[in-house]
């Protein structure tokens, strides 16, 4: 594991001092695009009318051939609709530019081969016969290049009827559409070095169209066709400046000037793949410059073209400075409902704007209360991603499938139900988890996907955890069986699930510490809650509650003293550990929230026991106590922030972000279980709620609590991020961590009681190492990963889970299994029907 470590540091010190310290520009930013570098390779120099004028395009197209033949991005396995369109294209044109040129005779005749050998798979998978507007405009415009520059290219007989409905596509665009049509995401004049000879256009016409910054609509290729028409020598200025900025000679698909995105998504690329823990100074640096800019940033007018790249930044924006504690207002980025024709322009094309709803839609995610305008942002992002999930897009798909996946699990999974550590693993192993927008041949990428430290560095710090998870469930099970808990012979074994849940819900740095302490008391929780709910009589649990609020065990026998015993250790470990780090004797503080919470158990057992049923605020006072995430944040806050006085953490009452977490997640507890727990005769917030209201179906309550619950997640939200708040950020990230735990357990059925179903989260999260299909170098082998690295969660007939080795063959091209101040004093009220819900 040092060596493991080791490696980790290597990368980090890189990422460190050529990523993150040097100012990337923009054209670096972007993924190098074949397809216009070739374009930009064409041009010669007026000097040389027999060479290049930009020999490092030139030698770029040289040396970025793929293995198999093509140039460009090709995933055989995807088997996207039209995936292979600007393969094609890119193929094509840059075996044109080296036969213009007179190099690269090998490579040629290896691209004519994939050509000739793929062109059916390219062009028939799943076409149909019908073919994006892009594809049916750009590759009859490389086709006849390429004839007319002397390429044999050879299509196979099966592809000829296609190729001739390419042509035909082509002259009827050309026929009914003008030249700059606003109703097109891209008029024809952007596609200005695929339109054939016989399509006349005036130097007038394409100089008129120039942008401020010297291009043809922001496209290289359409840009250095300009220029070869034109000679107009803004054109050419630009294209200088382009390659100047590209450091590889590959130049992007888009000409962008805005500096500030390439450092936002450096930072957003970061969060998403869990590695900040290892550059927090340089991350809150880039976020306090990129907040001063927001503040003094004066209102642009936003052009129609630049739609996509100003919403996609200013998302981004809105969410990294949202998420880590800055005040910004939602109408930084929604601008775009308050013009019509923006709005317009996006629902005609929302094909090409799905990944900026995406984005929109993951902004509003972080809603604060009274925010209407997110609401509204919300609502017309998640129309048009519903549609594109649906596969509601006109029969002319642009997304491919790895996109789709995306937005799919956005939509079908709340963000507060997604546990970080999952996600840092679904974001790096999703080939298109991090597209920026749709261009005009394809996705935009930014450099950062495909950047190999990056990436090394997300593998090999996830598959560290990994093994550091599995040692320390280890050491929870060990605790467990030797307390007697997991062999109590009744109720719910859930030593993994307690302790995979504690690991995976928050990006806090590994400090064994917090984990341990949080899944020990969670399985106390659950043995002790079955214990009061099933196995007691009324007497064992007056004695055991009177036991837990003496601290004293006397008299006590059987399950209780087991429970009580295991107690008395875990508190008393607690303090000798939290006692080292901040010299402070926390046992009063824990024997009083283990108390009460004991005697909350003790209430509902009486009530379900006699029967009676109290009043709805009554039992909520009650139960939010009941659900324990008190005792599961509050003493580890101890580790998290050891300076933090003790009367902030567990002061009576508790404080404001505490008192949400636990009735939030009492509500999220009962409106899964109320079938059950109406069967056992046990209380229930959504069967009360009937009582009360006799008018009213299960439905009509099942929704008044769901309402109740989004009101009250967004004050949680705004205690968790905003500032100033009284609890510092690790303390406020462990409530959201614990609020991520429970909304998952209980976001559409209740999954922490059934055996199986956190089956595979649990393989993903500690056992199988990451599938990458961007990372070039192989996965590591287990033998580099330290002793004992590959194991299977299995389940025993008994319902235990255990931990086994796999052998390690298993693991050789392994695949995934199936799968304004301080607040000082809350006081709110929601008046729903007959119930009023007050906190003071």
């Amino acid at each position: 594991m040092e060596a493991h470590i080791s490696l980790i540091q290597s990368l980090v010190n890189t990422i460190k001092t050529e990523i993150l310290l040097p100012d990337i520009g923009m054209s670096s930013f972007l993924c190098p695009s074949p397809y216009d570098t070739a374009w930009l390779a064409m041009i010669p120099d007026p000097r040389r009318y027999d060479c290049p004028m930009f020999k490092g395009c030139l030698n770029w197209v040289l040396h970025n051939q793929n293995e198999e033949g093509f140039w460009g991005d090709y995933d055989y396995e995807e088997q996207e609709m039209f995936g292979g369109g600007e393969c094609l294209a890119s193929t094509l044109i840059c075996m044109i530019v080296l036969k213009k040129w007179h190099v690269g005779s090998p490579l040629i005749e290896k691209g004519l081969k994939f050509i000739h050998e793929n062109a059916e798979l390219l062009l028939l998978r799943n076409g149909h016969g019908k073919f994006p507007r892009w594809i049916a405009i750009i590759l009859p415009g490389m086709v006849d290049l390429a004839r007319a520059v002397g390429l044999e290219i050879i299509f196979p007989e099966s592809t000829k009827s296609a190729i001739a409905n390419l042509f035909s596509n082509r002259q009827r665009i050309l026929e009914r559409e003008k030249l700059v049509d606003r109703n097109q995401y891209y008029p024809l004049l952007s596609y200005l070095e695929a339109l054939p000879p016989t399509y006349k256009i005036s130097h007038e016409t394409i100089l008129k169209h120039q942008d401020n910054d010297g291009s043809l609509f922001q496209s290289p290729s359409a840009t250095a066709s300009a220029y070869l028409s034109t000679g107009n020598e803004t054109f050419l200025a630009c294209l200088q400046s382009l390659v100047s900025n590209c450091t590889t000679n590959g130049v992007p698909s888009l000409y962008l000037t805005k500096e500030e995105l390439s450092k936002l998504s450096m930072v957003y690329q970061l969060v998403r793949l869990g590695l900040t823990e290892y550059f927090d100074q340089e991350k809150d640096e880039i976020l306090a410059r990129i907040y001063r800019n927001y503040k003094h940033e004066k209102p642009i007018t936003k052009s129609i073209h630049w739609i996509a790249v100003e919403l996609y930044k200013d998302c981004l924006e809105f969410w990294l400075l949202r998420m880590h504690g800055y005040s910004v207002s939602p109408s930084s980025f929604c601008w775009f409902l308050d013009r019509e024709e923006v709005r317009d322009h996006i629902e005609k094309h929302y094909e090409y704007f799905s990944n900026v709803l995406l984005n929109v839609y993951r902004a509003s995610n972080l809603m604060l209360p009274d925010e209407h305008k997110l609401e509204k942002a919300r609502t017309f992002s998640k129309k048009f991603l519903e549609k594109i999930a649906s596969g509601g897009t006109r029969g002319e798909s642009i997304i491919s499938s790895s996109h789709r996946r995306m937005i799919e699990h956005e939509l079908s999974l709340p963000w507060m139900a997604r546990l970080d550590h999952l996600e840092h693993r679904k974001w790096l192993e999703e080939k298109d988890a991090f597209i920026l927008w749709m261009g005009k041949l394809s996705c935009h990428r930014s450099s950062l996907v495909h950047n190999q430290d990056i990436l090394q560095l997300a593998l090999h710090n996830f598959v560290l955890r990994q093994s550091i998870y599995r040692m320390e469930l280890d050491v929870v099970k060990r605790w467990s069986e030797t307390t007697g808990l997991s062999k109590m012979g009744f109720g719910r074994e859930k030593t993994t699930y307690s302790y995979f849940a504690v690991a995976t819900s928050v990006s806090l740095p590994c400090n064994s510490d917090i984990r341990e302490v949080v899944a020990k008391s969670a399985i106390i929780i659950t043995v002790a809650d079955d214990f009061f709910d099933m196995e007691g009589s009324l007497e064992d649990l007056e004695k055991l509650t009177n036991a837990v609020q003496r601290w004293d065990g006397e008299g006590l026998s059987g399950h209780a003293k087991t429970i009580f015993k295991a107690l008395v250790d875990l508190v008393t470990d607690f303090r000798v550990k939290c006692f080292k780090q901040s010299g402070k004797d926390i046992k009063k503080n824990l024997q009083d929230m283990w108390g009460e919470t004991f005697h909350s158990w003790l209430m509902e057992a009486k009530w379900s026991r006699s029967g009676g049923a109290p009043p709805m605020q009554e039992y909520l006072d009650v139960g939010m106590t009941s659900i324990a995430t008190h005792i599961l944040v509050l003493p580890s806050l101890c580790l998290v922030s050891p300076t933090t006085p003790l009367h902030q953490l567990w002061s009576s009452p508790y404080q404001p972000i505490t008192k949400l977490l636990m009735v939030i997640t009492r509500l999220l507890n009962d409106i899964q279980s109320y079938q059950k727990e109406e069967k056992q005769g046990k209380l229930n917030f959504v069967l009360l709620y009937l009582k009360e209201n006799p008018e009213a179906s299960i439905e009509d309550s099942i929704n008044f609590v769901q309402y109740l619950l989004e009101q009250l997640k967004k004050e949680f939200l705004k205690h968790v991020l905003e500032e100033p708040c009284s609890l510092p950020k690790p303390s406020r990230r462990l409530h959201l961590g614990c609020l991520k735990v429970f909304h998952m357990f209980f976001n559409s059925s209740n999954r922490y009681d059934s055996d199986m179903d956190m089956f595979h989260d649990i393989q993903k999260a500690l056992v199988v190492p990451p599938l990458i299909p961007k990372l070039k170098s192989p996965m590591p082998l287990p033998e580099q990963l330290g002793p004992k690295p590959w194991v299977s969660v299995t389940k025993s007939l008994s319902g235990q889970f255990s931990l086994e080795r796999f052998p390690r063959k298993s693991f050789v091209g392994c695949q995934m299994p199936p799968h304004s101040g301080p607040v000082n004093r809350w006081e709110k009220m929601y008046k729903l029907s007959s119930f009023k819900l007050c906190f003071a």
